[in-house]
């Protein structure tokens, strides 16, 4: 209810609005208290003395369009530049050596920049990018290109993908953009991934190009996936169909409004493997996103029994898993895809498949983690029954 005093409209507060009020508060308050908790600072990812202990290192590949600063050309920020490249040499330490068998303690208890400590580190240019990449490279191993989310610093999307591949059998590539890596940035980092969007496209042209042959992954988490779906977008619009055939795609609680997902996939059109999408219908961090965005609902937050996801599941084509059974490891209930690929990306190296889904359409997990379908057949015939 509001009344208008003058030209000025007042708005008067019922007890149900004063109760969201609140609620949106304690989100934001949330938000503020983890960004003032303690993150890794550029200074982890300073070489350190190795201690092995049979532990074996894991190489990761980054390109990044954040330019150094001043005092410390090695600290990348969220100044904005061109595309440079490096390698890294991260060793496990502490939870992480206990590999992925116990990936929901991993989640839980773990901080990834705690996890692995930085042992190596050289600046690559473009050719020898290529060519070490090309070398690391076994007949059975496909590259796997990770894009973070908002709010995430250079460093700590290096510390996340080293997590991530533990035990995997990728190359694995971070194609890190701009980030303020500060919650209030959240415009900024909107705008910071439409900067760094050529530059992703020009990532995967030059990966697609160095091995002519076999998948590349490819994973967007957050706002991540937003700019993952432009790239592709970008691809198909400039007739790179070819780059397009061999990207294997995920999304992990993609912070993209519906309407303009729906727009995307238009473009990009039908994937193969189907383009996978986590969802949680409890992610508060989305919840805040939606909020900023004028309650525009997010992609990553919708229900897997909502008829509009499924709906969606059947115009894209797409693999959309509601994933909000599994643990989380923060309070925002947004990393949930470190469990998720922790049990199933052997599965979708292998063949293409999630938990054993191979078609599109709508799936959920149940309390023990197994995969439940509704079929993309099914899914269809609900459509066409509601029309």
């Amino acid at each position: 209810m509001s009344y208008k005093r003058g030209n000025m409209p007042w708005r008067v507060f019922t007890p149900r609005s004063s109760k969201s009020c609140r609620k949106w508060t304690i989100l934001f308050l949330m938000m503020a208290l983890a960004g003032c908790a303690a993150r890794p600072g550029p200074q982890t990812l300073d070489p350190v003395a190795s201690n092995p202990q049979g532990i074996k290192s894991i190489i990761i590949f980054a390109a990044t369009d954040r330019s150094p600063t001043e005092a410390k050309p090695s600290v990348l920020g969220d100044g904005r530049g061109n595309l440079t490249y490096e390698q890294f040499t991260m060793q496990p330490v502490g939870m992480a050596t206990r590999g992925k068998e116990d990936a929901t303690a991993l989640s839980r208890e773990s901080d990834p920049s705690k996890d692995f400590i930085t042992t190596g580190r050289r600046q690559l240019d473009k050719a020898s990018f290529e060519q070490s990449i090309d070398r690391m490279r076994k007949a059975d191993e496909m590259i796997a290109v990770f894009v973070h989310g908002y709010n995430t610093s250079y460093q700590e999307a290096v510390f996340r993908l080293a997590q991530l591949s533990t035990d995997a059998r990728v190359v694995p590539v971070l194609f890190s953009w701009p980030s303020m890596a500060d919650f209030r940035g959240y415009v900024a980092d909107r705008d910071a991934t439409t900067y760094a969007r050529d530059d992703l496209v020009r990532l995967l042209i030059m990966l697609s190009r160095s091995r002519p042959s076999g998948r590349i992954a490819v994973v967007g988490h957050s706002m991540g996936g937003w700019l993952v779906m432009e790239a592709l977008r970008q691809l198909r619009l400039e007739g790179r169909d070819d780059v397009i055939a061999r990207l294997q795609v995920g999304l992990a609680s993609p912070d993209i409004d519906i309407d303009v997902f729906r727009r995307q996939a238009a473009v990009v059109g039908r994937l193969s493997p189907p383009l996978t999408v986590l969802i949680s219908k409890d992610d508060r961090a989305l919840a805040v996103s939606s909020r900023l965005a004028g309650g525009k609902p997010r992609l990553g937050l919708a229900s897997g029994d909502d008829p509009q996801i499924q709906e969606i599941a059947h115009q894209s084509g797409a693999q959309i898993i509601d994933i909000s059974t599994l643990p989380a490891g923060d309070v925002f209930n947004h990393d949930r895809f470190v469990v998720f690929a922790s049990r199933y990306a052997a599965a979708a190296q292998r063949d293409g498949s999630v938990g054993g889904a191979r078609q599109a359409g709508v799936f959920l997990l149940d309390t023990t983690g197994r995969i439940l379908s509704l079929p993309f057949e099914g899914t269809a015939r609900i459509i066409a029954g509601s029309q």
